[in-house]
């Protein structure tokens, strides 16, 4: 989950930026060696899309993967061309000198499966049918997500991870990813994350997707036209736009909407006491702009995906117990959560750092105070970058001397 946030010009702050970078593009599990999801399907090859920052050491040893949240991509940080609007999505977090700083680290972050910023997922082909995919793609997973990444990493000639970093949708792969491979990670960040999706979240999420199917243009999932990679033309535009708006609401804290909007007007200084006026509120028209700028970068049915495999995750159920799931990996474990995040609550995170505490595990866990809500670990660079460089460094003078 969690939403894009505006960035700085190029020009704004050069020294500190990783500058331009390009997506990488890799072909994983390839026939006869194709991926085994969870619900029993069988996938292969996948493309996927990723970026690098910084570069390996010989011994391979100081490689982070950065997790991205529901609506992310590989592009975390630096700038594409010299014209672009604005650097990867948490750039404040990554480059030289900052927390996640690529004159020491050398930085991964990967779309997801089932995303649609150039991994596979249901806009690409099916090369047995030379179609999008649509509802036919398999049915994915947060964990059928963490073997992809995973797998990357060994293409890449990795064998262990000095950390992991991840909020949201990103957490959930980072708790994941830790249960499933206990030894191949050094330091777990899991931010404004929980161990399963409260009901309340689910509910949200089914909202948004009811919102996507029961537009007249999704056309059971069918409505890719010549090009699937330009979503803002076709399909579910309306339903997209508004599964955004209302997720958009959960991102955010009372505070922060009072703050930025209050009950301001955004045409006039009277109401106007007119049915057919949508955006009469300045937080209405903040709504549909969201809206309106998600629907030409994302697509509709990885939204299904993507929030069904949100859904899904249950670490305790998986494996037994929290304990059980988190008591196998000697990671060194950060967690954090926000006092107004009401999507992912603080007794989320109270309950992962329960297990690992029960388990005798190293974790460090603070409920950090900031207005923005969900979004806040996007946002609150400053209060991170307190927390991660310590963990990553002493991470990494520890692992550095064993």
């Amino acid at each position: 989950m969690a939403s894009e946030i505006a960035q700085p010009a190029p020009d704004d702050d050069e020294s500190s930026s990783i500058g331009l970078v390009q997506t990488q593009f890799i072909k994983l599990f390839e026939p006869p060696h194709v991926l085994t999801l969870e619900g029993g399907q069988r996938l292969g090859p996948v493309t996927v899309a990723y970026e690098t920052y910084g570069e390996l050491t010989p011994a391979k040893d100081n490689a982070i993967f950065v997790c991205h949240a529901l609506t992310g991509d590989a592009h975390v940080a630096g700038w594409h061309s010299a014209e672009s609007r604005k650097p990867g999505w948490w750039d404040g977090l990554v480059g030289p000198g900052k927390a996640l700083d690529t004159n020491k680290y050398f930085i991964i972050c990967a779309n997801v499966l089932g995303g649609c910023q150039g991994t596979t997922g249901p806009s690409c082909r099916n090369p047995a049918t030379g179609q999008p995919y649509g509802l036919r793609f398999p049915f994915i997973t947060v964990g059928d997500i963490v073997e992809v990444h995973a797998a990357l990493v060994r293409k890449l000639g990795i064998e262990t991870l000095l950390g992991l970093v991840g909020g949201s949708l990103g957490g959930m792969q980072v708790l994941d990813w830790v249960a499933r491979y206990p030894k191949m990670v050094h330091a777990a960040v899991c931010l404004a994350s929980s161990a399963k999706l409260s009901a309340q979240g689910i509910a949200f999420n089914a909202v948004g997707r009811r919102a996507i199917t029961a537009d007249p243009d999704f056309k059971d999932g069918d409505y890719y036209g010549e090009d699937a990679s330009k979503y803002g033309d076709v399909g579910p535009r309306f339903g997209l736009s508004l599964a955004r708006m209302i997720a958009h609401i959960t991102y955010l804290s009372e505070a922060s909407i009072e703050r930025k909007f209050g009950r301001d007007l955004q045409h006039s200084d009277h109401l106007e006491y007119n049915l057919q006026k949508e955006t009469e509120f300045k937080i209405e028209s903040y709504l549909h702009y969201q809206g309106k700028r998600f629907i030409e970068r994302f697509d509709a049915n990885s939204y299904l995906y993507l929030t069904r495999a949100m859904d899904y995750f249950d670490l305790a159920a998986r494996h037994g117990s929290l304990q059980e799931a988190l008591g196998k990996t000697n990671a060194r474990f950060l967690i954090t959560s926000y006092h107004t995040d009401w999507l992912f609550p603080s007794i989320q995170s109270r309950e992962i750092v329960k297990a690992l505490v029960e388990a005798r595990r190293h974790v460090t866990y603070l409920e950090l105070e900031s207005v923005f809500g969900h979004d806040s670990f996007l946002i609150e660079i400053k209060q991170l970058e307190e927390l991660v460089t310590p963990l990553l460094a002493e991470t990494y003078r520890r692992h550095r001397t064993e």
